[in-house]
């Protein structure tokens, strides 16, 4: 089949056909959603998203070694502290991390994993890193990651074709989240959450040990809707 015909066939297949829509429990696997059906599970969860900051800095003023070694460490440090709160990775993008929350503590969840995901990379990846490359030191590059949370349904979905396919997010909640990581603002703000998140965390995700509220209102557009988000500068010790 000529490719031209090939993709008018695909195309017919997956505009035409209805989706088979089923609601999940547990986070999907690639394995487990169809690839050429219109397969899609529903899930109501957290979407939370950590990106690594000066990216741009890192590619341009540094080798792609050591670049490399910053990625792979805060991704990793990134990976394991979602993991540990329940959550479930499905996405990697460049310098970017997903994780999905779902269950009654998905919020608290997601919110600590962020804050944990703060101060490891102040404290732990970043002496670490300037240790065994201090050229990172020395031309003022600083590891951080911004993470931005969203809760609401989705459905995830396969694409691609087999043997390179991978499951799509689909929603307000995933796209929000990836779009509250993306923001850059003066100061130490390093997580971001929308209202529906703040609130329903629990007393522990919201209020500090010394009694004050981790989490400051701050009015914001994102993606082009105006809406009252929650940003955090604080950090949770790992």
């Amino acid at each position: 089949m000529a490719l031209g015909d090939e993709i008018r066939s695909d195309l017919d297949k997956m505009v035409g056909k209805s989706w088979s829509i089923r609601d999940g429990n547990v986070v999907p696997g690639t394995d487990d959603v169809g690839l050429y059906n219109n397969d899609a599970v529903k899930l109501d969860a957290v979407y939370l998203y950590a990106d690594l900051l000066g990216s741009t800095k890192l590619a341009r003023d540094f080798t792609p070694h050591v670049a490399g070694k910053v990625i792979r460490a805060s991704l990793r440090t990134a990976s394991l502290i979602i993991k540990e709160h329940e959550g479930e990775i499905r996405s990697y993008d460049g310098d970017r991390v997903m994780g999905i929350f779902i269950g009654g503590s998905k919020n608290s969840n997601a919110a600590k994993a962020a804050l944990k995901i703060n101060y490891a990379m102040k404290d732990i990846v970043q002496p670490a890193l300037y240790a065994k490359l201090p050229t990172l030191e020395r031309d003022g590059y600083q590891p951080r990651m911004c993470v931005g949370i969203a809760s609401g349904e989705a459905f995830i979905a396969r694409a691609g074709v087999r043997g390179s396919s991978d499951l799509v997010s689909i929603g307000r909640a995933p796209n929000v989240a990836a779009k509250l990581s993306d923001i850059r603002e003066p100061g130490n703000y390093r997580t971001y959450i929308t209202s529906q998140v703040y609130n329903k965390l629990s007393k522990e995700a919201k209020i500090s040990s010394k009694g004050a509220n981790m989490w400051e209102a701050h009015p914001a557009k994102v993606g082009g809707e105006q809406m009252t988000i929650y940003r955090s500068t604080f950090w949770w010790k790992v």
